[in-house]
Formats: structure tokens, C-alpha cells, sequence
């Protein structure tokens, strides 16, 4: 089965690609009757070396996004993974020649193809009399022993068009731009590793990979790599990819090692969400700085690409001053990304957390034994939601992602763990506050964000006094809080309901001579009443409300959550007689 693509026609895509490039870049032409993108002042390029590139479609953003002063004056391209007509390399050469350019470098990525059509194209151009030289780039690092082929060109061709670009911009002649960037070539190394492959519009994946395997050392073009490897955490790939970059017995390894200075650049290969190319990307930057490697500067994006193909590949440039001024030159191509002009290594990274103001002297302190009645509190209320995880997750599988008893748990895994650091604050109101930090904290999610408003407002009312009427005060000042920044109202299918219910009740305490148990159990019920009921309710907020209602048959988890809170401090305060 071939795999979908938002295209108009397979045989128009990388024509139309290119043309959407262009429409949006009044940095670039095309230039007509070609599969070519040019620089919009390519007139004012007269004395100057042009440097032209380009390789099949389906690697974008090379070619055509590296186009622009300080790099590429032009690129062309092929169909998808193809190399590109002669016909089409020649007439870009006899643009940027007519123009009034001194000499063209052609930068070609090491693939038959593109050696043989962008080598025909020089011999031509030549012998029309236009000064025309080609740097093949190979910078693949996967072959441990010497292929006829060569190394493949990968992304580290990327920063051949860079260096090539701050050249040309200051002038350097065509021959001394070609010496310098073939030293740079053979000084950097690449190696992808991707879970699993990409598809041509039109056509199946290239090669199937089983849910454990990952391929390591595959080239651009949905090729399978030199081995298969199982799937292991970030930083076990990052560390075997650079052990085999690196290796020494490896023909094509890079030749880094500790006190040597480096270019990193993290490509995505096309498919990979940016929260993964982060985590590789500090996976990479510790491993290197753990071999005693330096680095320079460090590119993390998207430079040459697979298609949708869902892996990275690392490249690894060694470098001294004078080329780290080159690569940091100005340009405006449009996929450069907005590199910081000082090293990686060596820059502090983190600064302190703010202080935490002096906790004030609390009236309203109680004595060691309302303080172990807290703790058992707490406890039991910790031990009921860890519990209810799976039933909780179970509930929220209908209306959200699954995770409101993980949530829970988490809040309640924390609150375990700040027991066990010593005991909490003997102030109720330093207590909620105490509470509410840590589940903003540990928890996570809008369920994080509530407890937390609730919590710091309803801390409030219980700074002066700890009496009945100031705790049914305290559920009010929460409630108000939830309302106010969640947009939730009571009938919303939300945690509130139960809340709400239970803080209706709670008034009672306000009245003289209310009875703690008697007013709390009718609390309880009513909240757990309240939670029972989101079951029929229409969902007006929360993730629930994008649900069709015909698909909530359950309470809402949110609500049953905080209905077993409730409960859960009840029996707690029964069980010790309060």
C-alpha cells in the first residue's frame, strides 16, 4: 500500500515544492523552463564566485533553503531522490556566468547521479569557456571499510555550502575556494540511525523495520543502513553512534577526539517530533562533552531531510578559529538557523532558583498531636489515589488522553516523599501553601494548575483562624479561585462538581454549634453524589467538552478523584476521633 502525501500530481511535486518556496521567498527566482531556484540579486553578484548545489527533491530544506548571501547563489533540482537533468545544472551555470560571476563552484553530494550529471554539466560549461570547478562531498561515517563508491554525501554538505558561502562573499577567488573547502570536507564526519523508513509519493516504504529495530547509518534516500540495531534509550543510540564515528578502525570515521573542537549539528531527517530531536540533541552534547570533546557550536533543526523519515543524523565538523569565523559570517538563507557566536561547552547553563521568602510566625500553629492527625490525613488521602490510578486512567480514556490517575499518582508519589523529608507545617494555611507549591510542581497538567489555585486560595482565610467557619470559608476561597482561572462552572463535567457539592454542605459550618463529622459525611456523599451525576452531564469545559456527549457513559474522572479526596479525609479524621 502506498503511503498518502498532501500532493497534486506524484510526477508535479517536487516542481510544485519549489515553486511554494519561491512564492514565499522574494529572495528567490526560478529560472524559467528549469527546475532551478536563483538569488533575486543575482546581478549583484558581478566579480564574484557563484556557488551552485542541489541533488534530488525530498531533502528539504536543501537545497534551495540555504540559497541567499553568505551561502548558495543556486541550486537545482531533481524529482524525488533523483539527480538532477544536465540540461537544468547547465543552465544555472550560464545564469550566474551571464550575470557577470568570475567562476562557478558546483558542491555535489558523493551519489553517482549527481557526480556524473553535475560532472557533465562542469565539462560542457567548460568548454564553453566558463571557469567552472566541483568539491564531491562524503561525509558518511556508517562503512567501516573502504567502498569503491566513496562516502555518501549527507548533511554535513550543509556546511561546505556555508563555509563556501562566507568565502565567496568576501571575495576569495574560485581556485582558493575550492582548496579550502575540499580540506574542510575530509574533516567531518556524519551518521544517521532512524526507526524506520520513508516513502516516495507514490510508492511503498522503502524497508520494514520490526517495533524493536532501529537502522543505523542509512543514507538520504530511504536506503536501508549498515546494520540494525534494538531499540534502546536516547542516550545508548547517541553513545554507539558516536563510538562508531569516532572509531578509529573505521575507514570513514572522524577523526575527534578529547581536546578536539567541533561543529554538532542534530538533523532531523524529516519525521521526528521536536520533543525527541531535544532529547537527542542533549544526549549528543553530553556524550561529546563526556569524551573531553569541545563544543564549538551546536545546530539542532531540520538541514537535509529524508523526506518524513523518522530519525536523526548527526554530523560532527572539527574546527579552529578561522573556521568557526566562516561558519559564524552573516547570511540570509532562509534555513540557516540563528546560530549563537560562542561556544557550547563551557557556558553555565542553569542559575539558581529563586529564594523562597522566610515563612512568617503562624498564630495558627497546632500542637504534635493535630500535626500526626495531618499526617495520617495526608497519608490516607495518598494511599487512595494511588489505588484508583488504573480506574481513574480507565475514566479518562473516554474523554482525554488516559492520564488523570497517572496525574494522581504522581501528586500523591510527591506528597509521600515530602513526608518522608520531615514533618509538615504545623500552620493549616502554611500546610495548603506548602501542598500547593508541590503539586504545581510534581503533578503536571491542568489537574496541577486546579489543586494548586485551590489550594494557595483557600490557604488564605486560615491565617487568622482554623475554627469550622474559617475552613468553610477556605473551600469557598477555592472554589471561587477554580472558577475564576478554569472557566469551569458547577454542571460542567469537571472535578468542581463533586467540589461544589461538597462545599454547599460545608456552609453548615458557618452556622454556631455545627458538628464536624455530621456536616463533613454529608459532604462526602453529596460530593460523591455530584461525581456520579457528571456521567449525564453535557461537558461545557475541560478536554471533555471537544467529546461527543453520546460517547460519555462514565462519571467524570476529575470528579470521582476529588470525591475520593474528600472521603479519604473523613475516614482519616474518623479513624483518630477527632
Amino acid at each position: 500500500m502506498t503511503s498518502k502525501k498532501l500532493v497534486n500530481t506524484v510526477a508535479g511535486c517536487a516542481d510544485d515544492a519549489l515553486a511554494g518556496l519561491v512564492a514565499c521567498n522574494p529572495n528567490l527566482h526560478l529560472l524559467q523552463g528549469h527546475r532551478v531556484a536563483l538569488r533575486s540579486d543575482l546581478d549583484s553578484l558581478k566579480g564574484r564566485v557563484a556557488l551552485l548545489s542541489g541533488g534530488g527533491s525530498g531533502h528539504e530544506p536543501a537545497h534551495a533553503g540555504f540559497v541567499g548571501k553568505g551561502m548558495l547563489t543556486g541550486v537545482i533540482a531533481g524529482a524525488v531522490f533523483t539527480s538532477p537533468a544536465v540540461g537544468s545544472i547547465l543552465a544555472a551555470i550560464r545564469a550566474v556566468a551571464q550575470a557577470g560571476t568570475v567562476g562557478t563552484l558546483l558542491i555535489v553530494k558523493n551519489y553517482t547521479g549527481d557526480r556524473l550529471n553535475f560532472g557533465l554539466a562542469r565539462e560542457q560549461a567548460r568548454a564553453e569557456g566558463i571557469p567552472v570547478e566541483m568539491v564531491v562531498v562524503g561525509d558518511d561515517s556508517a562503512f567501516t571499510v573502504l567502498k569503491k563508491a566513496g562516502r555518501r554525501g549527507l548533511c554535513g554538505t550543509v556546511l561546505i555550502h556555508k563555509v563556501a558561502g562566507a568565502l565567496a562573499e568576501a571575495g576569495v577567488g574560485l581556485e582558493e575556494i575550492t582548496d579550502r573547502v575540499s580540506v574542510v570536507a575530509k574533516a567531518m564526519g556524519t551518521l544517521g540511525v532512524s526507526l524506520s523508513s520513508c516513502s516516495v509519493p507514490g510508492s511503498r516504504p522503502t524497508f520494514e523495520l520490526s517495533p524493536d529495530e532501529v537502522e543505523l547509518g542509512l543514507g538520504i534516500h530511504g536506503e536501508a543502513g549498515v546494520r540494525r540495531i534494538k531499540m534502546a534509550s536516547a542516550d545508548e543510540i547517541v553513545t554507539l553512534m558516536l563510538d562508531h564515528m569516532t572509531n578509529s578502525s573505521n575507514v570513514s570515521h572522524v577523526p575527534v577526539q578529547s581536546g578536539s573542537s567541533v561543529v554538532l549539528m542534530v538533523n532531523n531527517l524529516g519525521g521526528l517530533s521536536f520533543l525527541e530531536l531535544g532529547i537527542m540533541a542533549d544526549a549528543a552534547v553530553r556524550s561529546l562533552e563526556g569524551r573531553g570533546v569541545k563544543i564549538a557550536r551546536a545546530l539542532v533543526g531540520t538541514f537535509m531531510s529524508a523526506l518524513e523519515m523518522p530519525g536523526i543524523s548527526l554530523t560532527l565538523l572539527l574546527v579552529d578559529e578561522p573556521l568557526l569565523k566562516l561558519i559564524d559570517a552573516e547570511t540570509t538563507a532562509s534555513a540557516w538557523p540563528n546560530v549563537a557566536k560562542v561556544s557550547v561547552t563551557g557556558r553555565k547553563r542553569s542559575r539558581a532558583a529563586p529564594a523562597e521568602p522566610l515563612e512568617v510566625p503562624d498564630s495558627t500553629a497546632t500542637g504534635g498531636l493535630a500535626l500526626r492527625q495531618t499526617v495520617l490525613v495526608l497519608e490516607r488521602v495518598c494511599a487512595t489515589l494511588l489505588g484508583l490510578e488504573e480506574h481513574l486512567n480507565a475514566l479518562d480514556r473516554a474523554a482525554g488522553d488516559g492520564d488523570c490517575g497517572t496525574t494522581h499518582s504522581r501528586a500523591a508519589r510527591a506528597i509521600q516523599g515530602w513526608l518522608k523529608e520531615g514533618p509538615p507545617p504545623a500552620s493549616p494555611a502554611q500546610l495548603l501553601s506548602k501542598l500547593s507549591f508541590l503539586l504545581l510542581e510534581k503533578m503536571g497538567g491542568s489537574s496541577g494548575a486546579l489543586y494548586g489555585l485551590f489550594l494557595t486560595a483557600a490557604a488564605q482565610p486560615l491565617k487568622a483562624k482554623t475554627d469550622l467557619p474559617a475552613w468553610s470559608a477556605a473551600m469557598d476561597a477555592g472554589l471561587e479561585a477554580m472558577q475564576k482561572y478554569g472557566k469551569a462552572a458547577p454542571g460542567d463535567r469537571t472535578m468542581l462538581d463533586s467540589l461544589w457539592a461538597a462545599g454547599q454542605e460545608l456552609q453548615a459550618w458557618k452556622s454556631p454549634g455545627a458538628n464536624l463529622f455530621h456536616v463533613l459525611t454529608k459532604a462526602v456523599q453529596s460530593a460523591e453524589a455530584a461525581a456520579e451525576a457528571t456521567k449525564t452531564m453535557e461537558a461545557g469545559a475541560g478536554r471533555a467538552s471537544y467529546i461527543s456527549s453520546a460517547r460519555l457513559d462514565q462519571p467524570d474522572p476529575g470528579a470521582v478523584a476529588t470525591a475520593a479526596i474528600l472521603r479519604a479525609i473523613l475516614e482519616a479524621l474518623q479513624q483518630e476521633g477527632v
